[in-house]
């Protein structure tokens, strides 16, 4: 079990949130890491993410850029952390270790990891609720803006509402906006949040 590298099968992550693939081996005496790489297979081609030997960190695919990275002073671990996920993140990652012995052979380990992002978890439209009642000047520009949590894509609509009358829709937007306020803009205004 000397110098084994341990981890999981499979990682789930969510779009644009942020993964960890674990990679992690007890440091053993007599033996420093040389090199640390981790690949990408995805349609068949591999291409390496990260490389890390005597010379440093090197992100070697240009859409990892700013976007992945492995802990810099704790031995042991080799965990790549990605973040700001995009679908095409997922595939299967392999992280390899390579140690030098105190008699200069070399013994190298790999590690692969499959990724999957998904889309966030789908869940209905919750608007968050603003002040009740505004107060503001004839001919000021104002504006009123829905935000709704949910997964996306979220339409929105605005009404304005009149005791007895049918609701009249205003807007196909998640603001709604006055130029310049008349006195008949006064009432009931409602926002509705709709997804799939």
């Amino acid at each position: 079990a000397l110098l084994d590298l341990s981890g999981v099968h499979q990682v789930k992550g969510t779009w644009m949130g942020s993964i960890t693939l674990p990679c992690t081996y007890t440091p053993s005496e007599g033996f420093t890491q040389e090199t640390l790489s981790w690949s990408m297979e995805r349609d068949y081609s591999t291409s390496t993410v990260f490389r890390r030997d005597d010379s440093g960190d090197h992100i070697l695919l240009s859409r990892f850029r700013s976007r992945v990275g492995v802990p810099k002073h704790s031995p042991g671990d080799a965990s790549l952390l990605i973040e700001n996920l995009e679908i095409p993140d997922s595939g299967h990652y392999t992280c390899q270790v390579t140690w030098r012995s105190k008699n200069n052979s070399l013994i190298t380990k790999e590690l692969t990891t499959i990724v999957k992002v998904v889309k966030v978890a789908v869940t209905k439209p919750v608007i968050r609720a603003g002040k009740l009642g505004l107060t503001v000047p004839a001919g000021a520009r104002t504006s009123l803006t829905c935000v709704a949590s949910g997964s996306p894509p979220i339409s929105y609509r605005w009404f304005r509402s009149s005791p007895g009358r049918k609701a009249q829709l205003l807007s196909s937007q998640a603001e709604l906006a006055w130029d310049s306020l008349r006195l008949s803009d006064a009432g009931m205004y409602y926002c509705e949040a709709e997804n799939r």
